[in-house]
């Protein structure tokens, strides 16, 4: 595959061949023009003869601006080696064989060079004692097989000491892989000869490795052949930008002590690079891999960039390990991507990453968060597994994702939390198709917390929508308060009077608002049309009922909290009821529970809040604020009619019956949608109807009975308010209790709807 600059500058001389040709026709033209007009009658045969040979002859000549370059390459001889080798070139300080340019044949059948180029290289780049030498072979063409290992220093590494043959600081360079070594052992038992060497307990025992003690300069050099480079340690840069590799690639086991860029490289075949360790930046920007790519047990000490990079066949990372920050912007995946396993210690950035098949990142380990801000996943996403560690989620904004023809698969429970997306504008069907897919996939409970982060993102919007200034209806003084400038809110108003802004961004096309204001300001103002009296009142309404269903249900997506909920409002009635019925005068005479019931009222209260109170703690980020939203609904409006009902007295008849009725034909748990909490007129109910018996140890048990049947509509028995003799306010509470009753249990249903695979077919059919 060749460049697409190289396709774009063969365009220019096929026009120039065109303009030649329309030239050589007029010049036809106006010979033939000419010679009729200086023979009268020539002869047919002597015209077409000249004319023949007159544009033969200018196409024949190619203008100098009109030839394409052509770079001509050096064929490499055995001599003119020796040649570069005894002169070498001084590259950035350091002494370099220049092969730059060459045509170098390395097939069997040149077997002069064949047999003595790697020798005379090796003897004269790893000479001991002496400055490191690099290699430069840009815009060099290598016919027949590479073997970049034989150019490298053989030693061995024992698990004592490195040789004494390299530099001080070359032999801290080669230390650090023993602790890339020791690294890895807390993920697997590494494989590789080296690693198994320098930690083994045998000094005796050594592998063998090639190191490469200077510097290599691989810039647009094509590789006909295949190309080795395996366990080798490469202690100076490598520069292989824009390089072609026509065959196999094998970089298995090495090791890159310094910077390594691969810009632009074209691998047209397999590439290797499984083992392989990256002591410094690795850069494979705008990288072609057609084959497939091998990075398994790959380690990067530091960053990584693979943007723009294209995998058009298996691009395998399984158990790498990625230290520092990993770019893979805009780079594309049209096979099947794996990641098992794999370790991302730093920021993973995968926007608008395009993933024509399956993605796998099953079991790998994330420690900050990813980026897959645009990113395409048009098959599977395998999150099976991974690892999350604290602070550590997936940002995916703008995910193009279709639920019909995708999948993302996880941990059920798990992997709903970890996908994060900042704003609801324009990620609404984003989080449409996530919900759907994991409905589908009968992973309720990762629905139902994205449904609850897009319900808390619209609660957020409607919040912005009331309170944040309306660039379509805001007053001046409050723009000129926002920091736009007199001269800005000026234009604003002018334009916003003959055509209301839709989206910020509008805000550019003024030609007084430049886009460093517009960048420090867009978010302090929303967009939106402007709120008569009746629409606002009607946001007000949905932002309070959309506040309340977060804060007592999780948008009807936590049934533990709604049972919170519910047991803090029973415990807290029951309670109200008894006092109103038991504790009624001092004097004359007393009208009081005993101190048992008292003490078993007091305490089923405080136990029942405090299950309570630990079922919201635990199922809700803003516990304090459920409790206060509960304690707004049910704590004023009855200790309001409670004061009253005390400061006025009682002063009936019947003062020694209970308020309480219980239906004494039967006990049983039951079901009690249509009771109404006061009994009814015909006499025929009222025989069945009787007080509750003070004197009974259990009677405190009525009081709960009773706050059951109005909040949830279910009791052990039928209990409910006598209609004679009854103080209004006590009437009024009770009406009031199953009044939020029907409300709650409303609540209830919709949440187990919603939280029960198949109790609720429209769910999943819509």
């Amino acid at each position: 595959m060749y460049l697409k600059s190289d396709k774009q500058s063969r365009l220019v001389p096929g026009q120039l061949n065109l303009t030649r040709s329309n030239i050589a026709k007029a010049l036809y033209n106006s010979l033939s023009v000419g010679i009729n007009r200086l023979l009268p009658n020539p002869p047919y045969s002597i015209l077409k003869i000249i004319s023949i040979c007159t544009l033969f002859l200018f196409l024949s000549i190619q203008p100098v601006w009109a030839a394409e370059p052509q770079l001509q390459r050096t064929v490499l001889t055995l001599e003119l080696l020796q040649e570069k080798i005894n002169s070498p070139m001084v590259n950035q300080g350091s002494f370099t064989v220049d092969l730059r340019e060459m045509k170098i044949d390395l097939q069997p059948q040149n077997k002069e060079l064949h047999d003595n180029f790697y020798k005379l290289l090796q003897d004269f780049l790893q000479k001991t004692g002496t400055k490191p030498v690099g290699l430069d072979l840009s815009n060099s063409i290598i016919e027949g097989d590479f073997i970049g290992s034989d150019l490298g220093l053989r030693t061995p590494l024992y698990a004592q000491a490195i040789a004494p043959i390299f530099t001080e600081t070359e032999q801290n360079q080669l230390e650090q892989l023993r602790e890339v070594c020791l690294q890895s052992l807390a993920y697997s038992v590494p494989n590789s000869k080296d690693c198994r060497s320098l930690l083994g307990k045998d000094s005796t025992t050594s592998a063998q490795i090639s190191v490469f003690r200077g510097s290599l300069i691989f810039n647009q050099t094509v590789f006909k052949g295949k190309v080795e480079f395996n366990n080798t340690f490469f202690l100076q840069p490598v520069e292989v930008s824009g390089a072609i590799f026509n065959e196999a690639t094998n970089f298995r086991q090495s090791r890159f002590g310094r910077r390594v860029s691969f810009i632009n490289a074209n691998f047209c075949s397999e590439v290797d690079f499984q083992g392989s360790v990256f002591f410094h930046k690795a850069n494979f920007k705008k990288a072609d891999f057609a084959k497939n790519a091998e990075f398994k047990n790959t380690t990067f000490e530091d960053s990584a960039n693979f943007s723009n990079t294209s995998f058009q066949q298996l691009a395998n990372f399984s158990r790498a390990r990625w230290e520092g920050t990993t770019n893979f912007y805009q780079a594309g995946f049209l096979e099947e991507t794996q990641f098992t396993k794999g370790n991302f210690q730093g920021f993973l950035f995968l926007q608008e990453t395009r993933f024509l098949k399956s993605v796998i990142f099953r079991e790998t380990q994330f420690n900050l968060p990813v980026n897959m801000r645009g990113a395409s996943i048009l098959s599977q996403g395998d999150f099976s597994d991974a690892v999350f560690a604290q602070g550590a989620y997936l940002n995916v904004p703008s995910l193009i994702f279709n639920a019909d023809k995708a999948k993302i698969l996880g941990n059920p429970g798990e992997i709903g939390v970890m996908l994060r997306i900042p704003q609801l504008s324009g990620n609404q069907n984003v989080l449409r198709n996530l919900i759907q897919n994991f409905r589908q996939l009968q992973q309720i409970a990762d629905a139902n917390k994205l449904e609850y982060a897009k319900q808390r993102l619209h609660l957020k919007s409607l919040t912005r929508r009331l309170v944040d200034a309306n660039i379509n209806d805001a007053p001046q003084q409050r723009l000129i308060n926002l920091g736009f400038s007199p001269t800005q809110v000026e234009a604003i108003i002018k334009r916003r009077q003959t055509q209301a802004f839709q989206i910020k961004s509008e805000l550019l096309t003024l030609a007084d608002i430049d886009e460093e204001t517009f960048t420090q300001l867009s978010s302090r103002f929303v967009v939106g049309e402007t709120l008569t009296p009746i629409k606002w009142l009607l946001q007000i309404w949905k932002w309070l009922v959309l506040s309340l269903l977060l804060l007592l249900s999780g948008y009807g997506t936590n049934f533990y909290l709604v049972f919170g909920v519910g047991i803090i409002a029973i415990a807290f009635f029951s309670l109200l009821f008894w006092l109103v019925d038991r504790f009624r005068r001092l004097h004359p005479n007393k009208i009081i529970p005993t101190a048992y019931e008292t003490s078993w009222m007091l305490g089923s209260f405080g136990i029942s809040t405090l299950f309570g109170l630990i079922a919201i703690f635990r199922n809700t980020a803003q516990p304090w604020l459920a409790l206060i939203c509960i304690g707004v609904i049910i704590v004023p409006l009855p200790t309001f009619l409670l004061f009253q009902l005390y400061q006025k007295g009682r002063y009936h008849d019947l003062m020694e019956t209970s308020y309480f009725t219980e239906d004494g034909t039967f006990r049983q748990l039951r079901l009690l949608i249509g009771r109404l909490p006061v009994i009814p007129r015909y006499p025929l109910f009222r025989e069945r109807y009787l007080p509750l018996l003070w004197n009974r140890r259990w009677n405190w048990l009525n009081y709960y009975d009773f706050s059951l049947n109005n909040l949830l509509k279910l009791g052990f028995n039928d209990v409910r308010l006598r209609d004679e003799h009854l103080p209004g306010i006590i009437s009024t509470l009770a009406w009031y209790q199953w009044s939020l009753g029907i409300l709650y249990i409303t609540l209830v249903l919709w949440t187990l709807s919603r939280t029960i695979p198949g109790l609720n077919l429209l769910i999943y059919l819509k």
